[in-house]
């Protein structure tokens, strides 16, 4: 049976990002705090929390967050049905990985007017959109923006479209790279921009030139950065297409090869049993993709 005030005291310290503002937040010594902490981990058998700067949960202490918001949610859900339990609206977290281009464009128009309507405050976990699913899996996350379109366990998956990926670089790069043309032996000797080991988009655009899948990169783990560095000509890299219209239109960033777009479905997967709260997040979501 858990003890929901150690549980508490563990998303505090995590949301609040340490013991100081989270003994503020429930009215409590910080030192009472602390010995919350320390009792959930003699009952668990394994630390929840790595003491840093902030604090960061372990595994264990991630999986136990995740349960922590389950149990809001559907409170919230009894809290509104009767009438007697209503302690007034408050605003609610939600765990979720998204991919970083995802949030870089769409993300935060799709779900503005909701957050606002129903005071709802995102945790975000930035994320390849190979990875987001794991985290789902592992019941690290409410919900996640990935490209797989099957369902975890005890999950639900909606399809909210396709984004547009397109190999961009810069005029002065193309130049200096791709004089003799832009080929599989061209494209795969330039120095290309890859997000993270886990993207991939960069190896499948390659696969599509009849080219190796390796190739000279620069890491860069940030949708802003990664533009950036392309308009900068440091390198060629898979854009999406909405996130650089307007460098596109300025023949900032030039399209290497206009007619082999890659398009990367993209599906909202979420808790089966995560509450009305999360429902009405998917239908709002699955609203604004068919208005796109």
């Amino acid at each position: 049976m858990f003890d929901y005030k150690l549980l508490a005291a563990l998303a505090a310290v995590v949301e609040q990002a340490g013991f100081e503002r989270a003994a503020q937040v429930l009215g409590l010594s910080q030192s009472a705090v602390s010995q919350r902490i320390k009792l959930l981990e003699a009952r668990v058998g394994q630390p929840v929390l790595v003491r840093s700067m902030p604090p960061e949960p372990t595994d264990i202490g991630r999986r136990l967050l995740n349960h922590v918001q389950q149990v809001r949610l559907l409170e919230r859900d009894v809290q509104t049905q009767v009438p007697g339990l209503d302690e007034g609206t408050v605003a609610e977290r939600l765990r979720i990985a998204i991919n970083a281009d995802s949030l870089a464009t769409w993300w935060a128009d799709a779900v503005g007017a909701f957050c606002r309507e129903r005071q709802v405050l995102f945790d975000l976990l930035v994320e390849d959109q190979e990875v987001g699913l794991r985290r789902m899996r592992a019941g690290e996350v409410a919900a996640c923006v990935c490209a797989s379109e099957r369902p975890v366990a005890g999950a639900r998956v909606q399809p909210l479209g396709a984004m547009r990926y397109r190999a961009l670089a810069s005029p002065a790069f193309i130049a200096r790279y791709f004089s003799a043309g832009i080929n599989a032996a061209t494209v795969s000797s330039a120095p290309g921009i890859v997000f993270g080991p886990d993207d991939q988009l960069q190896h499948r655009f390659l696969a599509s030139l009849g080219a190796a899948s390796v190739l000279p990169h620069h890491l860069c783990p940030s949708s802003e950065g990664f533009v950036r560095l392309a308009l900068a000509g440091l390198g060629w890299g898979l854009i999406p297409e909405q996130q650089v219209s307007a460098e596109l239109a300025r023949g900032e960033l030039v399209d290497l090869c206009p007619e082999k777009p890659i398009d990367v479905p993209l599906y909202w997967h979420y808790w089966r049993n995560g509450g009305e709260l999360l429902d009405q997040l998917t239908r709002h979501l699955l609203d604004a993709a068919r208005r796109v």
